[in-house]
């Protein structure tokens, strides 16, 4: 629980503010704990008032899910772009968490410290591929994840029409929106980070993923799209560093594991099952959906007029863009009946496998994945001079089973915090209730409510700590000009809060980004700017009435017009710098 006189604790506990990608790393907790913060709060409750989720209790588990993820489509984009809260350097962050991790392990389990992922990565360049190769080095930016409240607040950012976040983000609002909306059963959410990304697990039915915005079903996951490589990417070539879950977690670097052995287990082969397949037809056509170059190794027949006729798969793959119908399914033919009769052949190209007559060996025969028969068999349907088989059999069968890096070797399963059971909630101050009586028992419940930024029910110190110490953006924006005029230009800001209620409270760069805060948020962005930019004024914190903050600077006074009503701000050291 939270220490006041502890650096490492008011270091978790401001981390739980801050939420950038490195502090979930280090501290696994906050996974999960932002998850709850969104659940605590009243921003995702009133989506169950909107039109859209009218009929949602009358629809199965899966189609709910469908109908949240066509909501989120509509209300959020995927945001990375860098600049957003700042930039940070790598000897800063390693100074931050030399407590807690070896530099060298960071650097092999981090993107942002060198990690690169497997050889895919290393193919795509993935510096560039993130934007990261535009700074030195030793520069990089801060990747924080948003709670509910800042991604909806960027509708108020230039150049966004909707909300947005990046993949953290995306991750908990799921998390919280799948409980919350869909009525899903919160022992069924697993949320999975790694290095590069992170996506949740929900286990109904054969299983879904959620993937930035998107989901993905089992049979998405091997349809063989562009779509669908993307999102088997992650977990393809990354290990999974942390799986958060409301019996607890585990994380690849620590061996303590707090969460259920029982629900790990069956979580383990739950997503074993789903990353798996048998090798059928149709699933030999999707792997050459995904694999284009092996295409042109292959022929379709199809009866037209009564006769026989030939025509090369890409082509019929082509004409899969401007369909509804797929090759290698019930529709194939369907398909075949849309292409122009001109474009077939009367007698079967050479050097080509007829797909039609490997679909007939794999008629009522689907090979298990993991039998060594499995190879044999397949080298000897698809052995053919155009590719060399051996690697293509072996492809076909990776591309059918994915085995997940799991973060399980050499753990103990200490069980040592409760569960946390929200169960039945019914609103956000019902979750408030139930997590408040959790609070001394589960540290993660605790770090909830300094993600949600109440400061009635969470200390000051963490939420300044990570309020001077990393909020970049309005520091830099503002070099160069004098505090009139930064009080001016907050002054220009819209006076509503991105977050309800008299206690919660934005970060500085909230209000700088989105152009929007209380005067209390305004006069915390004021002083952050100062202490930045002017090291060695003396500024001070006074509360003069009820509804006025002033800042005071030298012998200059800078009012704040609040509605903000925090407990004992008065009594609040403001000139905080290091704990």
């Amino acid at each position: 629980m939270y220490d006041s006189e502890n650096p490492s604790s008011v270091e978790k506990y401001s981390s739980a503010i801050t939420l950038s990608d490195m502090e979930i790393f280090i501290f696994p907790e906050l996974l999960y704990a932002l998850v709850l913060a969104n659940i605590m709060s009243p921003a995702i409750w009133k989506w169950r008032d909107d039109p859209w989720f009218a009929k949602i209790g009358t629809m199965t588990p899966s189609r709910r899910i469908h109908r949240l993820k066509q909501f989120i489509m509509d209300h959020f984009s995927f945001n990375l772009d860098l600049d957003t809260w700042g930039l940070t350097t790598k000897e800063t962050e390693i100074s931050r968490f030399s407590r807690y991790i070896d530099e060298k392990v960071l650097a092999e389990s981090n993107a942002l410290f060198g990690y690169e992922g497997d050889r895919y990565y290393f193919d795509i360049d993935i510096r560039k591929h993130f934007g990261l190769d535009r700074y030195t080095s030793n520069i990089i930016p801060y990747w924080k994840t948003e709670t509910v409240e800042a991604m909806e607040a960027f509708r108020l950012k230039e150049g966004y029409p909707n909300g947005a976040g990046e993949c953290v983000s995306l991750a908990t609002l799921y998390a919280a929106a799948a409980v919350i909306v869909a009525g899903i059963d919160p022992d069924a959410v697993y949320l999975l980070a790694t290095p590069l990304h992170s996506q949740n697990y929900l286990d109904i039915g054969t299983g879904i993923l959620t993937n930035n915005r998107r989901i993905v079903t089992k049979t998405m996951w091997f349809n063989g799209t562009e779509l669908s490589a993307k999102a088997r990417r992650a977990l393809e070539n990354e290990r999974i560093t942390v799986i958060a879950h409301c019996s607890g977690y585990i994380h690849m670097l620590y061996r303590e594991a707090t969460i259920s052995p029982e629900k790990f287990r069956h979580f383990s082969g739950r997503l074993g099952n789903y990353l798996s397949t048998p090798v059928t037809f149709g699933i030999l056509a999707n792997f050459l959906r995904q694999n284009s170059q092996l295409q042109p190794c292959f022929q379709i027949a199809h009866n037209c007029c009564g006769k026989p006729r030939y025509i090369e798969t890409e082509k019929v793959y082509h004409y899969e863009h401007s369909s509804k119908a797929r090759v290698g399914d019930v529709t194939q033919t369907n398909l075949l009946h849309e292409i122009e009769e001109d474009e077939f052949y009367p007698e079967p190209l050479p050097d080509r496998l007829l797909l039609d007559e490997i679909e007939q060996f794999f008629k009522g025969r689907p090979l298990p994945v993991d039998e060594k028969a499995t190879v044999d068999k397949l080298k000897e349907q698809l052995n053919h001079n155009c590719y060399r088989v051996d690697k293509v059999v072996h492809d076909l069968l990776h591309f059918c089973r994915t085995i997940p890096r799991l973060p399980e070797k050499d753990k103990i399963f200490s069980g040592g915090e409760p569960p946390i059971d929200i169960r039945g909630v019914s609103g956000p101050e019902e979750a408030v209730e139930r997590l408040s009586s959790l609070r001394e028992k589960n540290t993660t419940v605790d770090l909830a409510f300094s993600a949600l930024r109440d400061l009635s029910r969470s200390s000051w110190k963490p939420f300044l700590k990570a309020a001077f110490e990393r909020n970049p953006v309005s520091a830099t924006a503002a070099k160069g000009r004098s505090p009139a005029e930064i009080h001016e230009q907050l002054g220009s800001f819209s006076t509503e809060s991105i977050y309800e209620g008299p206690a919660r409270l934005a970060q500085p760069d909230e209000v700088w980004n989105y152009r929007s805060g209380d005067g209390l948020e305004k006069a915390i962005c004021f002083m952050n700017i100062l202490k930045n930019n002017f090291p060695d004024d003396t500024v001070t914190f006074h509360r003069d009435t009820r509804e006025t903050v002033c800042i005071k600077v030298g012998n200059d006074r800078f009012l704040f017009p609040t509605n903000k009503n925090v407990p004992n701000p008065t009594e609040i050291d403001f000139s905080f710098g290091d704990s």
